[in-house]
């Protein structure tokens, strides 16, 4: 009795049916046969087992490498296998035992079980990511499970039954399967034949009528003939190409930085039942800003433990997609725990804007803030973001020949530095802040009792981690906490930091853009300029925009802008919109954690590919790309009504993604000009 070969999983499948009417007991192969991993070298996933080893040895005050970790277990596995060798055909070890002389090694330690359930944990959950069910031919186990056929999972693997069990759980087929197999637990393996052998005696099974499939073909091709059952083998040259890709780009990213991010994408990508048809806009949140915002947020997470941080905020209302990327993926980089408490803070520039008068006033530093905008130009605009009752300034504004309509901005027509000058000097009258203070305490209290009811004041350290651009939010935040004793040291991460207003930057209020920051030179880390409504729409929270906080008699209460009139029915629709993108970058996280902990890298070795990223997708993007990625409608909270006059430099500044449709196809320098000009204004900053 000879095994056929099948170089295809469609010409098994199709014999497999032919045969289907006189089987009774059908055998599986586990990995390569019912689910594929998306490594090309299983032991890869050896290599994070060993840093958390190393990581929970530290935590018990033993020094040992990953490194060393991983030479002690290779050693200890292999005198197992000799050992095993000596009585059995098979040299299979069993992981438990070796597992447990290793930890027993390392800590020096005689009782290890929990630190063994805690390592077997970690391990079967990193071995569960890097494996897919074949759909195909798992349909084709449930259908037979169905008929009545005799279904079992026989593995040649250091894992026994148990554990195997669990990843066949996780895959979703073990309810239609009888038993898992594995060599571990007999060391009589399918390598030999013993096994079919053993499973025949155990299970009572008849050779006529049983067939085995797999994807070796010795043992599950040749001994199981040489027993008298029927196998069939799966060569299949499609998974053979896709695992050389895999091996090449990890291969490359040891010498060659710039492969590392690419290696990164290529084990996060879908397979299998995963690789479903999904919207474009879907693609673009998996495969663009995942890799993106992971980097980031990874980023972040080992700059929390280099300076004993131990909570971070995650703030505005982007903030609420980075928390759920954050615990999806960043857990997975750091199973030996020590990340810091995370939350959500309900913030944002209009609500602290108030809050942040409440104690040093209005400077002027924040209302040339105000004026960034070009729908703000005058007072009324000051009155409108810092929540103030305009009225009550009308004897200050008197007092300065002003007006609350005089011009303020100088990208509107009726600007006038001296009126200007006015409006400065008058942020210096005491009158005028006091008044200020007066209007905005309340405020001020408010946003307090909320920060102490999430805890605020209770950290030394705390990170905030924002989308960007100008750390305003952080400023405004800063100051209207630095004035109490408990304040704690801010640490703010940015995705960009623009830096167009200097940062008040001191030993307890810090800021750094991590993918793009203008205080380190990185033309292609600052193409996220192209585009900063994608990000922000991409990330945005499902609520609406906080407009402030209000004192209550119980408290405070946060309140948020309407969503029944046309801006709340325009941004409802824009977030429907941007759903899929939304939805592809969270089903990434898991992938994004898991593959980076299999690679161990990290942001800096991503960096390379991430900037070939943004560079070709928001500097030289296709046309149908920008159409269907570019944002409908986007709110700026601290924008007015006003409209500055469209001067030729206004025209100048228009970016790619401004652009019109029919330049964009038409245009075919259009990309290298506005691109050497985004270079030329990096330099000149």
């Amino acid at each position: 009795m000879g095994f056929n070969e099948y170089y295809s999983l469609s010409a098994l499948l199709k014999d497999g049916h032919k045969r289907q009417p006189h089987l009774k007991v059908v055998s599986f192969d586990l990995f390569d046969t019912l689910v594929i991993r998306r490594l090309h070298d299983p032991d890869l996933v050896k290599k994070p087992v060993a840093r958390y080893i190393s990581e929970l040895a530290l935590s018990l005050g033993i020094r040992i490498t990953a490194r060393e970790v991983q030479q002690l277990r290779d050693m200890i596995e292999s005198r197992h296998r000799q050992e095993t060798g000596k009585c059995f055909d098979d040299q299979e070890a069993c992981y438990p035992k070796f597992m447990s002389e290793l930890l027993q090694s390392v800590t020096g330690e005689s009782q290890t079980d929990d630190l063994l359930a805690r390592v077997t944990r970690f391990e079967l959950g990193m071995e569960q990511q890097m494996i897919i069910p074949r759909m195909e031919i798992v349909n084709w186990l449930r259908e037979l499970a169905a008929e009545g056929k005799r279904v079992l999972v026989v593995s040649d693997i250091y894992l026994p039954s148990e554990h195997l069990k669990t990843l066949v759980r996780r895959a979703g087929f073990l309810d239609s399967v009888e038993e898992v197999i594995s060599s571990a637990d007999t060391f009589l393996g399918k390598a030999s034949g013993k096994a079919y052998q053993y499973i025949a005696d155990k299970f009572e099974l008849d050779r006529t009528g049983w067939l085995h499939v797999g994807d070796n073909p010795i043992s599950d091709g040749l001994r199981p003939t040489e027993f008298g059952i029927e196998a069939m083998v799966l060569k299949d040259a499609a998974e053979r190409r896709r695992k050389s890709i895999v091996k090449r780009y990890i291969n490359y990213s040891k010498g060659m930085p710039f492969w590392r991010g690419r290696a990164l994408q290529q084990l996060m990508l879908p397979h299998e039942g995963e690789n479903r048809e999904q919207p474009a806009l879907y693609r673009e949140g998996y495969s663009f800003l995942a890799p993106i915002i992971g980097g980031f947020l990874q980023h972040i997470a080992e700059r929390c433990l280099e300076q004993s941080i131990t909570k971070i905020f995650f703030l505005s209302r982007e903030g609420y997609t980075f928390k759920k990327f954050w615990e999806k993926a960043i857990p997975s980089l750091y199973p030996q725990g020590g990340l810091p408490e995370i939350e959500y803070l309900y913030v944002s520039r209009m609500a602290l804007a108030s809050a942040s008068c409440s104690n040093q006033g209005l400077t002027k530093t924040n209302a040339r803030i105000a004026f960034l905008p070009k729908g703000n130009r005058d007072f009324n605009d000051i009155c409108r973001i810092f929540k103030l009752k305009g009225e009550g300034f009308l004897p200050h504004l008197e007092r300065y020949n002003l007006q609350p309509d005089d011009c303020l901005s100088f990208q509107h027509s009726g600007y006038d530095p001296e009126i200007e000058q006015r409006f400065f000097k008058m942020l210096e009258d005491a009158e005028f802040q006091a008044e200020v203070k007066g209007q905005t305490r309340s405020s001020g209290q408010a946003m307090l009792r909320y920060f102490e009811d999430v805890g605020f004041f209770e950290h030394n350290n705390i990170a905030l981690v924002d989308i960007g651009w100008l750390g305003t939010i952080q400023r405004f935040l800063y100051e209207a906490v630095c004035h109490r004793s408990d304040k704690p040291r801010l640490f703010g991460f940015l995705l960009g930091a623009t830096r167009g207003i200097e940062f008040p930057s001191d030993q307890n209020n810090m800021l750094e853009g991590v993918i793009y920051d203008k205080f380190k030179f990185d033309i292609a880390g600052s193409t996220v300029l192209y585009a900063r409504d994608l990000f922000e729409e991409a990330c945005r929270a499902p609520h609406p925009t906080l407009n402030g906080y209000k004192l209550t008699e119980n408290g405070y209460e946060l309140e948020f802008r309407q969503e029944d009139d046309d801006i709340g029915r325009a941004e409802q629709k824009q977030d429907k919109y941007f759903a899929p993108l939304q939805r592809g970058l969270i089903d990434a996280a898991p992938r994004y954690g898991a593959a980076s902990a299999i690679l161990g890298y990290n942001m800096s070795d991503y960096k390379p590919w991430l900037n070939y990223l943004m560079v070709s997708k928001l500097a030289f993007p296709k046309s149908c790309e920008i159409a269907k990625i570019r944002h409908k409608y986007h709110l700026d909270d601290f924008h007015g009504k006003h409209t500055p006059e469209l001067t030729g430099k206004a025209r100048r500044n228009r970016t790619l993604w401004d652009y019109p449709l029919f330049h964009l196809k038409y245009n075919p320098l259009l990309r290298v000009r506005l691109f050497m000009r985004h270079i030329h204004d990096r330099i000149c900053e």
